[in-house]
């Protein structure tokens, strides 16, 4: 039998017994192999990764990359072989990048394979054996103690103060203390207590499990599934792109037709209107946008690494800047995931963590009789270890909490060990709820007990108040205090104690204690979250908590870090709760989208919820740092894992990884990524005005029977090389000072909207007249020949598209004054084309590549005059409100 279904819903025996092993002995050596051999080891699948070759064929597969082989064929046909050639060039250089970009997403779910590969301790023909993880087997009896990390899905069969770790499975913060008792078959993941999950870590006691199963049949392997099977969506900058370069294809495919027909009609030769048609495929198709794409994605990470944040995907640059909703884990991203005492009430007094600052509060106050006792029970009662080699506490986080207490305090918790050492211990025990030990004094004995109070308060009969022993007659006081500090999402913990004169028996040992005090714990929210969090809401960006954890809880920290306030308490959705996607009525869709706080989520509904959201069209941030998050990770927009204390489940698939753990950096990545969108949607307006003005000229002076105004080599020269710098240049800007003050764009706005479409066809139109105009000038007045028209249009364009950049800043912006005449780059960037421009006049081979030829001094006043009225004509059209 390779898994055992929900074995949480039977005892331990019939688990055995289905399994066919005795508890006692383990498997046969023999039978463990044949298993092994028919149900295979205990490793997760691994994703079937992509080749480099597939990889990099996929790139080809782009209706860009068709335009541009079909213009390379038809060069090769017609003996272009020259032009041929270059466009290939250009394909190359396109495919590469397309290639190095998505290289680096092919370790994606391997991480998780490495969350099983060590050691445990199995039973194997009566006698305790080391095996590897991946050799167990269903059927396998596992002993685990306090500091092992959990190889398989197993039933537990005996235990000792057994309690485990789960967050990076569940969400959960805090340890879950196991049980044996069988429980329903319905019952979730997060309540199975009898159970124990692949990967989680065991924090106290011990235990004898048998394995239910392994590999991908268990949790671990279950969510790994997930992962495999959610699609990755492409960032909105991929699919706007994707839409622009399809609209551009449309054009040339509708200009080409329109000329050929033209060309037929007039007579024309094939020749000749292939050779046309050529130019036009070229100069549709902006062949520079990818390459300054993705330097402007490149030097945006670069920043962004400075600034605290690793991008593992370029294009996540970019999508930063459009997310409209971050869909947040609790434990470990907004909270610290370190347990701290908060509250600590004793009979006379009540002690709450002071502010931050006020350093000296626990350690007046550790002379006083009631906390000194609390705290030594706390000491005295846990099994915490100190590891030399990590200088850090190992063991129960609660317990560790009153020992971080103790540094606070300036208590020395070894000298309290030494001077009262040990001498019986009562494990905790699930079905009392308590923990003991009995300590040796100068003079008799002490029991040091700890619990939940609703249990050690029937074993007590006084009270510690101000060093007396009271009788105990306000049993509801406490009951109603433990009840307040639950309700805000604390973890509470009884302590209590009694001297006695011997050891006692163990049935005596709890008997007539006397009750010192509660303690009230919680995994503190982060300090910057609250500011975090309040940026997010100025900039227009929803935050919501979707957390494994208590609605309680969630609750507690929400309101904590400002996430929702005490009004909006209603606010909050259980994870059982959330309806189906395919039956959402208006009246929960609206619900749903007001939830700030989903609790109790498992990994699968976590998935489903960045679906939703998707779904209703906004651009999902997924934050997370366990296994339980690296489903919902993959399938955002933006997944954004922790550096520090993230699983590297969680940040193989993420996109962000945020260096510093600190919710406050994605801020800083979300402004970074609006200031690149604004700065691509500049260069993107610069290049398509420019491309436009070069189709429109060829478009026209070919039904107009001019010269071509333009022929491929000298296209693909300016779409290459002397526009990519004034589009670089763009790309540097430092963005609007209120850029977090706009709300997100909608996930459906183009790069370019109507208004920027509008103004990229005047710019075109603008330069067009130029390039038009010194054609006929110099065609029918200066009767110049076929190549020297070419070469006055050539330049006259590229001058025109270099004047073109001073026509990007808004209407309302000062032509002599504004973000780009301010950016020191757009001017070094005209002197840089333009000299290129030139070099074909000194470099001869350059020159015979582009067709230029010797123009007299006074043919280039005239390129100068027809290039500055373009900018002139443009500026007038735009200032009388023809453009924003």
């Amino acid at each position: 039998m390779r898994t055992f279904t929900d074995a949480h819903g039977h005892t331990s025996d019939e688990v055995c017994r289905t399994l066919g092993v005795d508890p006692s002995r383990g498997l046969d050596a023999k039978i463990a192999l044949l298993r092994l051999q028919e149900y295979g080891e205990n490793r997760l699948k691994k994703q079937k990764e992509k080749t480099a070759l597939q990889i990099f064929l996929e790139q080809f597969l782009d209706p860009v990359i068709y335009v541009l082989s079909a213009a390379s064929l038809l060069g090769f046909i017609f003996g272009e072989i020259v032009e041929g050639i270059a466009v290939l060039v250009v394909i190359l250089i396109t495919t590469i990048i397309g290639f190095l970009m998505e290289w680096k997403a092919l370790k994606s779910i391997n991480a998780l394979l490495e969350m099983v590969e060590s050691e445990s301790s199995v039973m194997r023909d009566g006698s305790e054996v080391i095996i590897d993880d991946h050799q167990i087997i269903s059927g396998d009896i596992i002993l685990l103690s306090a500091g092992d990390v959990v190889p398989c899905d197993a039933r537990i069969i005996e235990h000792e103060g057994f309690a485990v770790k789960e967050s990076m499975l569940t969400g959960e913060s805090k340890q879950v203390n196991k049980s044996l008792e069988s429980l329903p078959i319905p019952t979730m993941l997060h309540d199975r207590i009898n159970m124990v999950f692949a990967g989680t870590l065991v924090t106290r006691g011990a235990a004898k499990v048998v394995c239910t199963a392994t590999g991908d049949y268990t949790e671990l392997g279950k969510i790994t599934s997930l992962s495999r099977e959610s699609e990755k969506e492409i960032t909105p900058l991929e699919k706007k792109l994707k839409k622009l370069s399809k609209q551009l294809i449309w054009l040339t495919i509708f200009l080409a037709i329109l000329i050929l027909l033209v060309g037929i009609l007039q007579g024309r030769s094939i020749v000749q209107m292939v050779e046309t048609a050529f130019a036009l495929a070229v100069a549709a198709i902006p062949e520079g946008l990818p390459i300054v794409a993705t330097i402007a994605l490149v030097r945006g990470m670069l920043r962004l690494a400075k600034d605290r944040a690793i991008i593992r995907n370029l294009g996540a640059v970019e999508a930063l800047g459009n997310v409209s909703t971050i869909c947040t884990d609790k434990t470990g991203t907004l909270t610290e995931n370190v347990m701290t005492v908060h509250t600590v009430i004793l009979n006379d007094t009540k002690l709450v963590m002071p502010k931050e600052g006020d350093v000296s509060y626990w350690a007046d106050r550790k002379e006083q009789e009631g906390f000194r006792r609390l705290i030594e029970v706390g000491i005295l009662c846990s099994n915490v270890k100190y590891d030399l080699d990590h200088e850090d506490f190992v063991g129960d986080p609660i317990e560790i909490a009153v020992f971080r207490l103790c540094e606070k305090a300036e208590i020395d918790t070894k000298q309290i060990q030494e001077q009262n050492p040990e001498i019986v211990e009562l494990p905790f025990d699930t079905s009392i709820k308590m923990m003991a030990t009995v300590n040796q004094l100068n003079e008799g004995y002490r029991v040091n007990v700890k619990g939940a109070l609703e249990n050690l308060l029937n074993h007590c009969n006084s009270v510690l108040d101000n060093g007396k022993i009271l009788r105990l007659t306000n049993k509801d006081k406490w009951t109603a205090e433990m009840n307040k500090l639950a309700s805000q999402g604390y973890r509470i913990l009884a302590f209590a104690g009694k001297d006695v004169d011997h050891v006692p028996d163990n049935d005596q040992m709890l008997e007539d204690l006397t009750l010192i005090g509660i303690v009230a714990f919680r995994d503190p929210p982060r300090k910057d979250v609250r500011a975090a969090i309040e940026t997010c809401h100025k900039a227009g960006i929803e935050v919501v908590m979707v957390t494994g954890d208590h609605a309680g809880t969630g609750l507690h920290i929400a309101q904590a870090v400002g996430l929702i306030n005490e009004q909006n308490q209603d606010q909050v959705l259980h994870g059982k709760d959330v309806p189906g996607s395919a039956d959402i009525s208006p009246g929960e869709l609206e619900k749903l989208l007001k939830t700030k706080v989903f609790a109790r989520v498992t990994p699968a509904q976590k998935l489903n919820l960045v679906q939703f959201y998707q779904k209703h069209n906004h651009i999902v941030g997924m934050t997370g740092d366990g296994v339980n998050d690296a489903p919902a990770l993959k399938k955002a927009d933006i997944g954004i894992a922790m550096g520090i204390r993230g699983t590297e489940a969680a940040k193989e698939v993420s996109d962000l990884i945020l260096r510093d753990d600190q919710f406050s950096s994605i801020g800083l990545a979300i402004k970074e990524g609006r200031i690149i969108f604004e700065n691509i949607r500049k260069f993107v307006t610069f290049l398509l005005s420019c491309n436009f003005a070069e189709i429109i000229s060829v478009a026209i002076a070919s039904l107009g029977g001019l010269p071509l105004p333009l022929l491929p080599m000298q296209i693909l020269y300016l779409n290459l090389v002397t526009d990519i710098f004034p589009a670089l240049a763009l790309a540097m800007g430092e963005g609007e000072q209120d850029i977090m003050d706009q709300k997100p764009r909608k996930s459906d706005e183009p790069i370019l909207t109507k208004s920027l479409w509008k103004s990229t066809i005047i710019y075109g139109f603008g330069i067009t007249a130029s390039v038009i105009g010194v054609s006929i000038f110099a065609h029918f007045y200066l009767k110049l020949d076929g190549i020297q028209v070419n070469n006055m249009a050539f330049y006259t364009l590229v001058f025109c598209q270099l004047l073109n950049v001073f026509n990007l800043p808004k209407s309302n912006e000062s032509f002599i004054n504004n973000s780009v005449t301010r950016n020191l780059w757009i001017w070094g960037s005209l002197i840089l084309s333009s000299l290129l421009t030139l070099a074909g006049l000194w470099i001869t081979p350059l020159g015979n590549v582009l067709n230029l030829v010797d123009l007299e001094l006074a043919h280039f006043g005239w390129i100068i005059l027809f290039s500055i009225g373009s900018l002139v004509l443009t500026q007038i059209v735009k200032r009388s409100g023809g453009t924003a």
